[in-house]
């Protein structure tokens, strides 16, 4: 398949990095919770997100997680590995990277300190799209990268040849719709924060939080919302689990997903610093709300 022109769709997982109780990547833990990602009807995974620590790894660890990623999934489902930077020429180094490795495509936060200009945007942007062969997800999350890609701005960079998703990271639902308006087919959007209001608006895909610990829930949301005699349900299953998706769409977003695993029975280990393990008072909630929606890793 083409993967310049393969359509990505569904609920991915920007997945957590496991690491073992000396601080290292965990990679037996990491292949575990591919496995158990895919079994439990995942539609794809993005690992080194923001969600996976991404700024806290090394190089060498961001390249052992990219590969192990792709080597477990294995095909089964798309894997978009994360290969933001402040960086131009780091971003086309991970990125070319990641294609070689195996990569169907990677997901490109905008550079967060420089706050650079719409210009260098689209100059950054097309760089890295001429250095590679893989699909570009742009990556819209203003409250991180300190700039934020506009609907006008995001269909700009659509007719870059290789940016063809992007993931729009803020509260506001309308983004979606004016991307589709703007871009028309040149790109489709997932959801960032938002699932089931961007599906309602017209987006393809989600790149989730709480997937992390709920695939199947946050899946079976996506699915539901393809037929309009179900999408009732879809908001039924939403409102629903929204106590766990907004549990971990705040600044507790990699402590709270690692607390939930671990109170599900997956060893993840504890985020790195600066960021800390949970109070106890936060740890308690996620040991609640694994009880109250009967979470548990259960593997195959």
């Amino acid at each position: 398949m083409d993967m310049k022109t393969m359509k990505f769709r569904g609920t991915y997982t920007v997945m957590i990095t496991p690491f073992d109780e000396q601080g290292a990547v965990d990679i037996p833990a990491l292949r575990r919770f591919v496995d158990w990602q895919i079994e439990n009807g995942i539609h794809g995974l993005v690992p080194l997100g923001s969600t996976g620590e991404f700024l806290s790894l090394t190089d060498d660890e961001r390249a052992l997680v990219a590969q192990t990623v792709i080597d477990q999934a294995a095909g089964r489902v798309p894997v978009l590995i994360g290969t933001g930077a402040e960086n131009t020429l780091d971003v086309i180094r991970y990125s070319k990277s990641a294609e070689q490795m195996g990569a169907d495509g990677v997901m490109i936060i905008p550079p967060f300190y420089s706050t650079p200009t719409d210009d260098e945007l689209f100059v950054h942007y097309d760089r890295i799209a001429r250095a590679i062969n893989i699909p570009i997800m742009l990556y819209n999350n203003p409250a991180t990268a300190n700039v934020d890609l506009v609907p006008e701005l995001v269909s700009r960079l659509s007719e870059i040849d290789n940016c063809t998703m992007i993931k729009e990271s803020t509260m506001d639902v309308t983004r979606v719709r004016d991307i589709i308006r703007l871009c028309g087919d040149r790109l489709d959007v997932f959801g960032g924060i938002m699932g089931f209001e961007s599906f309602i608006e017209g987006a393809v895909g989600w790149v989730a939080v709480a997937s992390n610990a709920a695939p199947t829930q946050m899946s079976q949301i996506f699915n539901l919302c393809q037929k309009a005699e179900t999408i009732a349900a879809a908001r039924d299953l939403y409102y629903e689990y929204t106590p766990l998706i907004r549990f971990v769409g705040g600044q507790a977003y990699v402590a709270g997903s690692k607390a939930l695993l671990h109170h599900m029975g997956l060893e993840v280990g504890q985020p790195r610093a600066p960021r800390l393990p949970l109070p106890a008072a936060l740890d308690k909630q996620a040991a609640e709300l694994v009880r109250q929606y009967k979470l548990a890793y259960t593997p195959a």
